[in-house]
């Protein structure tokens, strides 16, 4: 017979006991199957690494990315979860050309028809064997790029929503030319970027897509590199970022050293230290040599690209990893220091109260009012990395005894260690010059060594201004700690 009425309930409320036996009353079958796995999984990764990305997708929203993809990425089988990231990051409100290389591709091609790829300054001399199969190439994986990002994004919400791709004959190409007696005969460079027509595409709401080819005005075709192309359109572009997701994992402190725990992948270079690393490289001819992608970079900032990226295709879901959580996962060269040292504003009140809030918490500093710090805001100074402040301090002016206190000296125990610290107290000590203060003094009860290796000696608390001295806890015990400033 079939069940009814309470029979039926008890046969559901049963097919959904725990291994433990325990009763799950008043709940039905999908509920409890879902309400655990959302407390354990949801409340505590998935909650707490969206408030983290959250501002990153806000402040990419609109912007534009050009991302190069070596063809040795799609020969490893990439494309797929490539497409897939990709496809997300646009529908965040990123606007993207996507450039693809087919090296790999063509070799092998060549290799079918028992021809030799020929190389000469990092560039393949294309003769007209290499041109045909570089064009064939170019068609093949547009083909598969194409069909890639026609798929949607399988088991999401975003099943069924297809990604709009354009290309078509955006750049104007030059030949290469003779080059130190060699003829490069099809291989070209780009002289032009229709940067008019790809912004209508992305206006629209499509991604370009742009192979490794340029046309002439006469119609004839050379073969590009998918990193000088990249690189052509970041700088007419103007772009927010160039992206090459290439076998390199990014560059390290060292580079002509082997990886190891003492020799991590430099994840931020500022552009200065980025050139002085090419200059000190040898000559970059293959995509493998260190500098290979680096130039490319250092060129793109110098033009006017604000940061490029050189990211392994290897590590599945680098571009997300990359665009979306701070430190990153390969290196981003940056035309100047991202992390930015400046005088605190109104808006920056929320975030220096959840920088300090920990450090109250377990007592390292007296807790401050969320009123208090707004009324003293244009005291603090701070270090703010994509609108994430990272370190701060105070400097709270006695004039009449010629000193000023630095107060609420903090460093996010994500970047301590990387001199954010000594950063925020040599701005402290200008501002108090600037003021006509002869010396900074601090309270505190933990970080005494600190201060000490860095020129502050120890002085009684009588030393104190008088107007300080009144609102000095006797019994927290702070040391006092004084710095003359030099003249």
């Amino acid at each position: 017979m079939p069940e009814t009425g309470s029979e039926a309930g008890n046969s559901i409320r049963k097919g959904v006991e725990g291994k433990d036996g325990a009763d799950t009353k008043g709940l039905g079958t999908t509920e409890q199957r879902i309400i655990p796995a959302m407390s354990s999984v949801f409340n505590f990764t998935f909650v707490p690494w969206f408030r983290s990305v959250a501002p990153y997708i806000h402040k990419f929203r609109n912007q534009t990315f050009v991302v190069g993809i070596a063809g040795e990425a799609i020969a490893a089988g990439k494309l797929p979860h490539l497409a897939q990231d990709l496809a997300m990051i646009q529908a965040m409100g990123v606007k993207i050309v996507l450039v693809y290389g087919f090296r790999p591709q063509v070799n092998e091609q060549l290799q079918a028809k028992g021809h030799a790829p020929k190389y000469s300054h990092g560039i393949r001399i294309t003769d007209e064997v290499a041109l045909d199969c570089a064009q064939e190439a170019a068609g093949q994986l547009r083909y598969e790029i194409e069909a890639a990002f026609s798929q949607g994004l399988p088991n999401t919400p975003m099943a069924d929503s297809t990604v709009r791709v354009i290309s078509g004959n955006f750049l104007t190409a030059r030949p290469v030319g003779i080059v130190d007696g060699v003829d490069f005969q099809h291989s070209g460079v780009v002289r032009k970027v229709d940067t008019a027509g790809i912004t209508k595409v992305l206006d629209m709401g499509a991604m370009l897509l742009q192979s490794p080819f340029g046309f002439s005005p006469t119609g004839e075709a050379f073969n590009l590199t998918m990193e000088e192309v990249a690189t052509s359109v970041a700088t007419a572009l103007q772009v927010d970022k160039l992206i090459f997701l290439t076998e390199v994992p990014g560059l390290r402190l060292r580079p002509l050293e082997p990886a190891s725990e003492d020799n991590p992948i430099d994840t931020e270079l500022p552009l200065a230290a980025a050139e002085q690393l090419l200059a000190g490289l040898p000559r970059a001819e293959r995509p493998g040599d260190v500098g290979f992608y680096l130039q490319h970079c250092v060129q793109a900032c110098k033009a006017g690209v604000e940061r490029s990226h050189i990211l392994p295709y290897a590590v599945d879901g680098a571009i997300l990893l990359e665009v979306y959580v701070h430190d990153g996962i390969g290196t981003m060269i940056v035309d100047e220091k991202l992390e930015s040292l400046r005088e605190a504003e109104e808006n920056d009140v929320g975030g220096i109260l959840k920088l300090i809030a920990p450090f109250e918490n377990d007592g390292t500093l007296v807790k401050r009012s969320r009123t208090e710090i707004e009324r003293e805001v244009g005291s603090y100074t701070v270090i703010a990395h994509d609108g994430v402040i990272f370190a701060c301090a105070a400097l709270m002016p006695y004039p009449e005894a010629r000193t000023g206190e630095m107060a609420a000296l903090t460093v996010s125990p994500d970047v301590q260690g990387q001199g954010d610290g000594e950063r925020v107290l040599k701005r402290i000590e200008q501002r108090a010059k600037a003021a006509g203060l002869e010396s900074i003094f601090v309270l505190t009860t933990r970080t005494t060594h600190w201060f000490l290796k860095r020129g502050f000696v120890l002085m009684d608390p009588d030393w104190l201004p008088e107007a300080r001295k009144r609102k000095y806890n006797w019994d927290r015990k702070s040391q006092v700690l004084v710095k003359k400033l030099s003249a």
